[in-house]
């Protein structure tokens, strides 16, 4: 396999070329062409500073469809507790800066240069990058950000302050999702985190598969509207029990 290098031109090489360990380009910008023309075709950047930008595409791919979405009962426990209050697209910009100064997912030190969190902020304005808010009182305690594309949402970092707020969020963030018919949260890469959740490994043909027919149908435009009905996730959980972590 080999690291192909981007051009100014938003086009890719094919997410199979890929190495192995799931890099496939260097180089390019982050426009918001580049960016959504990536996420259509399964690649998403993820660099640390002082580097160029670095292009992945993981085989396999870890993937959350949003009726499999398992709830486990700890943390439905501090659901049900109301302690904290949800919102979706009201502080986006917070939600992004906070996840830079955590540490991804075991890595050392942040990942979301200045760089990506302007671009995904550019996204966020153009309807396509969105945030799930939890909230003590009047303070920012965790939240989760991502990119949606037709009936996918790609989930790109989360953070909590307060233990529990961001699994909370995704909680919220899921209901939002299966209510509105969204297929899938692509977790991109696979943590003890997200498995316990319900999110399986897919191979990245399948995952490829998935992904063209999600983003065929047409999704919610501008910002979203929360709360939503959580009628969908009222059922028992019979069972006890990420680049997302926490």
């Amino acid at each position: 396999m080999s690291t192909f290098f981007l051009t100014r031109e938003p086009v890719f090489p094919h997410p199979s070329l890929a190495d192995p360990d799931g890099l496939l380009a260097i180089g390019g910008g982050l426009s918001l062409t580049r960016l959504v023309t990536a996420y259509s075709k399964g690649i998403f950047p993820w660099y640390g500073p002082g580097s160029p930008i670095l292009w992945w595409s993981p085989e396999p791919r870890l993937v959350l469809y949003s009726h499999q979405f398992h709830v486990p009962r700890s943390l439905r426990r501090v659901i049900n507790s109301q302690r904290f209050v949800i919102t979706a697209d009201k502080a986006f910009e917070a939600v992004i800066e906070s996840c830079s100064r955590v540490p991804r997912g075991g890595s050392n030190g942040t990942w979301l240069t200045p760089e990506m969190i302007d671009a995904y902020t550019r996204l966020h304005r153009a309807g396509l990058a969105h945030s799930f808010e939890t909230w003590k009182g009047s303070r920012l305690v965790g939240g989760i950000y991502g990119v949606a594309l037709g009936k996918a949402f790609f989930g790109e970092s989360m953070f909590y302050l307060i233990p529990n707020a961001s699994k909370v969020a995704l909680f919220h963030l899921m209901i939002y999702l299966k209510s509105n018919d969204y297929h899938f949260m692509d977790c991109q890469q696979t943590t003890k985190h997200m498995l316990r959740f319900g999110a399986r490994e897919l191979s990245r043909r399948k995952f490829l598969e998935d992904l063209d027919e999600a983003i065929s149908q047409k999704g919610i435009s501008g910002i979203w509207e929360y709360p939503a009905s959580s009628e969908s996730f009222q059922e028992d959980q019979a069972s006890s029990p990420v680049r997302i972590g926490e």
